[in-house]
Formats: structure tokens, C-alpha cells, sequence
């Protein structure tokens, strides 16, 4: 069921011209909005913090702050960013409406109101507010799941943090756009989140897996996708959530794709997911060492598993990422032995 405020919309009236800042008030009483008034741009931003409004009526020009920079301000800050802010000024030149866009406002009414025009124009967007809050509920429900899901293996500890930050690291170091890191670190939380449909028998099995538990285990990635697939902002995500265990050979799952055919940021997020899983303790395995763990993964490209050129490029933002870290296995200290890649793990 979609998130609903019971209360009636509140709408924030800022305006250091008390005249016009009443003439809104009481335009907005009328059709049934709570009402509240700032009368400098900080003022507005106190109360904002204070309680927030479902629309933020603003005006441009005002001492100190003026209403660009207010604006700017809020949709800068995560906890502010969907609160709609319509710019209300008598100034109707292009500049100001193009700096007021700039600033991330949503719309502008000119000075003397027009009631009609009002009444429209705060009722869309706070209608729009509360479709985005229901989004962003729905969204906060999902990693809410994969929370749960994670703590319900005591053995992977702060996995999913890890993998988000080693993804937003691993995107920038490879120039990708903003809208693919933010999937990678989405990823890091709902990549495994279909493993809440697979039974505790085999998700925190410390054995090997038999046959049928492990084509049981894989039906994580199509359940996973199953659960994201309605919300249209995971859309990004989903192709790493069903592919992040696709090999480039063609032996993995649950599509067995070959080569390019592989979504690119599912084989990007695939070695992030790889890698810290061979760094920290399983209950199959010890921890590697970060050599160690490359190395790992250079046998598997040898198999036929990943691709070497991007692998190349892991292994050095690897090598940036950990600082003075030496990359290379000391063969005087392992001489002769043959590191083998860890069973019933990353992939």
C-alpha cells in the first residue's frame, strides 16, 4: 500500500515583503494548506529543519540569502532534496528563470498572484511530493530487506558497505557516469537481495553444496530481480542483480552469456564482489591476502572466466585504491605453492 500523510499539505510561505507574503497565506488557507511564514532566507532554512513543508512558496529577492541560494541549499541536502520550491518574483526576465533552474527550483509564479494559477500550480506539486515519497519509501523498504538479509549471515559482516564504497570508488576510477555509480552502489545493498526466498539450510549451509542446493542457491539472482523490477528507478540496477555470477566464457548463471553479452557494470560490480569476498573471512574459507585474492582472480581469467581487460584495469585502481600496498605474490616467501580458487564462494 503507497505511503500516505494523513495531514493536510504545509506549505512554507518566504517573502520579506509582508504584504505579499499575506496575500499567499491567505490564498493557500482558503484551499485548506497549513501555513507557515519565514521572512528572510535563513528564517526559512531554520524552519525547514524545524519541520518540513510539503511545498516551499520563495521569493527571489530578500537581504542575506536570497532565494537562489536557499533553494540550492535544500536540494543539496539528501533530507531536503524532494521538497518542491516554487520561486514567486516580479522579476520575469530570462536570467532569473534561468538561474532559478539552475538552482533546482521547480516552477515560478510572477507577482500579483493569480488565485487560479496558484491553487494549480501547489496542488500538481504536492500531489508529485507525495508519488516521490511513496517512491522513496518503496525504496527505502528494499534495502531495508537487504539489511535483514545480510544480517541474517553473521559471517559477511559489513559486506554490503564494503561493496558500496569499493563501487563508487571502482566507477570513478573508470569514468563511468553518475547515474551508473549510483547503480554499482545501489548494487552493493540488493545484489543478493533474492536470497531472502532461499532457505536458511542452504543460504548458511558451511559445507559444499550439493547439486540440487546449489541450483536452489541460484535462483537468488531471478527472485532478486522479481522484487526490484516494479520500482522504475532500480531499472539500472537490475541487469547487476541478475548477471553479477554470469561468466565470460559462458559457464555461469542464470543466463550462461558470453562475452560482451554480459551487461558491462554486472561484470564492473561482479570483481568488486569477488574481491571481498576473498579478503574477509567465510565460513569456507579463510581470509586472502589482497595479493593473494588477485591472484585468484588472474587464474580465473585464464579460465576463461572474467575479462582480462577489465580485470587489468581492477588490479591497477586496486593497487591506488590500497596505497603502499604491493600487488604480487612474494615468491620466496610462497615459493612453489599454487593458490586455488576458494570452493563454494564468489562465483
Amino acid at each position: 500500500m503507497p505511503y500516505r500523510n494523513p495531514l493536510p499539505p504545509r506549505v512554507l510561505v518566504v517573502d520579506d515583503h509582508a504584504p505579499s507574503r499575506m496575500t499567499a497565506v491567505a490564498l493557500l488557507t482558503i484551499d485548506g494548506y497549513q501555513v507557515e511564514q519565514a521572512s528572510c532566507g535563513q528564517s526559512a532554512l531554520n524552519r525547514v529543519l524545524q519541520h518540513q513543508p510539503d511545498l516551499i512558496l520563495l521569493d527571489v529577492m530578500m537581504p542575506g540569502l536570497d532565494g537562489f541560494e536557499v533553494c540550492r541549499q535544500l536540494k543539496e541536502n539528501e533530507n531536503t532534496r524532494l521538497i518542491p520550491v516554487v520561486f514567486v518574483t516580479a522579476l520575469g526576465d530570462r536570467e532569473a528563470r534561468l538561474q532559478g533552474i539552475e538552482s533546482g527550483g521547480d516552477d515560478f509564479l510572477t507577482k500579483p498572484f493569480d488565485q487560479l494559477e496558484l491553487s494549480a500550480r501547489v496542488k500538481s506539486l504536492i500531489h508529485q511530493k507525495r508519488l516521490n515519497e511513496d517512491l522513496d519509501h518503496a525504496e527505502k523498504v528494499l534495502f531495508s530487506i537487504a539489511r535483514t538479509i545480510e544480517s541474517r549471515d553473521p559471517n559477511t559482516g559489513d559486506h554490503c558497505d564494503r561493496l558500496v564504497s569499493l563501487g563508487r570508488a571502482f566507477g570513478e576510477y573508470l569514468g563511468l557516469c553518475p547515474s551508473h555509480i549510483r547503480d554499482l552502489a545501489w548494487a552493493g545493498y540488493l545484489h543478493d537481495i533474492g536470497k531472502v526466498g532461499i532457505p536458511d539450510a542452504v543460504l548458511l549451509k558451511t559445507g559444499p553444496l550439493t547439486v540440487a542446493e546449489r541450483t536452489i542457491m541460484e535462483q537468488h539472482v531471478a527472485i532478486g530481480e522479481t522484487i526490484c523490477c516494479p520500482l522504475r528507478t532500480m531499472q539500472g540496477v537490475l541487469p547487476i542483480i541478475r548477471h553479477h555470477h554470469e561468466r565470460w566464457n559462458g559457464s555461469g548463471y542464470p543466463d550462461g552469456l558470453v562475452g560482451a553479452a554480459i551487461p558491462r557494470l554486472a561484470q564492473i560490480f561482479q570483481l568488486i564482489d569477488i574481491f571481498d569476498a576473498l579478503t574477509h573471512d567465510r565460513p569456507y574459507k579463510p581470509a586472502f591476502s589482497m595479493e593473494e585474492s588477485l591472484q585468484i582472480i588472474r587464474q580465473e581469467v585464464e579460465r576463461g572466466w572474467r575479462d582480462p581487460v577489465l580485470v587489468d584495469q581492477f588490479e591497477t585502481f586496486i593497487c591506488a585504491y590500497h596505497s603502499g600496498a604491493v600487488l604480487g605474490i612474494n615468491n620466496t616467501a610462497r615459493q612453489g605453492e599454487q593458490l586455488q580458487p576458494a570452493k563454494q564462494s564468489h562465483a
